[in-house]
């Protein structure tokens, strides 16, 4: 049995709910450039409304309180509160999360606040973003900011939100901003997140004596597309780039063997003790297995792959393989010696109400059913696991899908905003009520 202390939240990410993008003095993201670009996303949607969780922020906690979970994991808008990135806070931004953290906590849910889920200021951006050393410095700041002002009432505070996402898509494959396939520019940008993740532990550490720190990783094992050598070889750097480029030197203090040659250029002396600062515990984001090819052409000389046709999945594509989630749990409890806590987990769709206005999702229900019975499978093995936070609360802009892949466990009618919970809700909500009754038996 899972321990009595075991968390059960949901996850969600400034940019994908907040809305508001033009608001009280918040300045642009990479993001709100980057979506506005015809083709970046489907339909052509951006997230300048979004849920409108800026305004609707109550009614959200509201939902939770509901559903009884214990805590609940989302990204400060690093523009909202700075609107240049750095220099001159807006105060009315810093108001937001004000009002956001006491909320929760006057509805007993819990605040995990990640510091950076995407949405870098553009105007960092156009001072070279994560290719500028300076970053490290310029997140040191943005840290020391959010924890002076959060500190007194958040405990638990997480530097990055996936960097080799954000990494691999945004400078490697060009999908995401700032839109590049340039290895260099992978390379020098994984350092400086790595630099800035860091310098931010040491930052919220010194405000905020107490924090248990994090950084989230997305850990899902890398495949390859066939039997072929190539293909094989395409998987093994895959995993490098995916799996280990952010918590081997982070955790371990070395870059993994594949990327090692590759990230030197920009080590300078003293650069791997600087990011390998003590961390609390590890977080886990899972959804599926990936895969790669080999493609001699491409920057990286491996090319993304979208799972094969005769493995199960999901109904957005993505391989269903609760057994991967589990032997996942187990390898990074054992290998990184922290307590783990799964930050996303959760199945993609495209549900529409019934004709009686019920959302019925079968598919994610059955999903959560067989990841939360892997991972306490994983937990029974000796896998260190701590918490399980489900991706999403709400149904959001989903990056470059837009709005026509839904993750929530509330639905989102987007042009009247109305919410309403689906199946899976109330699945969630009363396996976290037989958890709680399980722990004061």
């Amino acid at each position: 049995m899972l321990p009595r202390d075991f968390v059960w939240g949901v996850s969600t990410s400034s940019y994908q709910i907040e809305g508001a993008a033009q608001a009280d003095g918040r300045g642009p993201s990479i993001w709100d450039l980057y979506a506005k670009v015809p083709g970046h996303i489907a339909n052509g949607d951006t997230g300048d409304v979004a849920c409108d969780h800026y305004h609707r922020y109550r009614e959200d906690i509201a939902l939770m309180h509901r559903m009884g979970v214990g805590a609940y994991r989302f990204s400060v808008a690093w523009p909202r509160v700075l609107p240049q990135g750095r220099g001159a806070p807006n105060e009315a931004g810093l108001a937001f999360y004000d009002r956001l953290i006491d909320g929760l906590l006057a509805a007993g849910i819990e605040p995990w606040l990640c510091l950076y889920h995407w949405d870098l200021p553009q105007a960092l951006q156009e001072e070279g973003g994560w290719q500028n050393r300076e970053i490290a410095h310029w997140y040191a700041d943005y840290a020391t900011l959010v924890a002076k002002r959060y500190g007194d009432r958040v405990r638990r505070f997480v530097t990055f939100n996936e960097p080799s996402v954000f990494s691999l898509f945004g400078y490697g494959l060009a999908w995401h901003p700032p839109g590049m396939k340039d290895a260099a520019a992978l390379h020098q940008a994984i350092h400086h997140i790595n630099l800035a993740h860091g310098a931010g532990v040491d930052a919220i550490r010194t405000e905020v004596p107490r924090a248990l720190v994090g950084c989230i990783h997305n850990v899902q094992p890398s495949r390859p597309l066939t039997d072929s050598t190539e293909d094989a070889a395409a998987a093994e750097l895959l995993d490098a780039y995916w799996n280990r480029a952010f918590p081997e030197p982070q955790v371990l203090g070395h870059y993994p063997e594949l990327l090692a040659k590759r990230i030197e250029p920009y080590v300078q002396a003293g650069d791997l003790e600087r990011i390998q600062r003590p961390v609390d515990w590890f977080g886990v984001n899972h959804y599926s297995p990936i895969f790669a090819r080999a493609d001699a052409a491409a920057p990286l000389g491996f090319a993304w792959a979208d799972a094969p046709a005769n493995v199960r999945r999901s109904p957005i594509g993505w391989q269903l393989d609760p057994e991967a989630f589990r032997d996942v749990l187990i390898e990074v409890s054992r290998r990184y010696g922290l307590p783990v806590y799964v930050t996303e987990n959760g199945a993609g769709a495209n549900e529409a109400p019934d004709q009686n206005g019920q959302i019925l999702d079968p598919e994610r229900v059955d999903y959560l059913k067989a990841y939360t019975s892997a991972l306490r499978d994983a937990f029974a093995a000796g896998a260190d696991v701590r918490g399980y936070f489900v991706w999403a609360l709400l149904d959001n802009f989903e990056w470059g899908a837009g709005y026509a892949n839904r993750f929530g466990l509330v639905y989102v009618d987007y042009p009247t905003q109305r919410r309403i919970p689906k199946e899976s809700a109330h699945w969630y909500a009363r396996l976290i009520h037989s958890e709680a009754m399980r722990g004061v038996s």
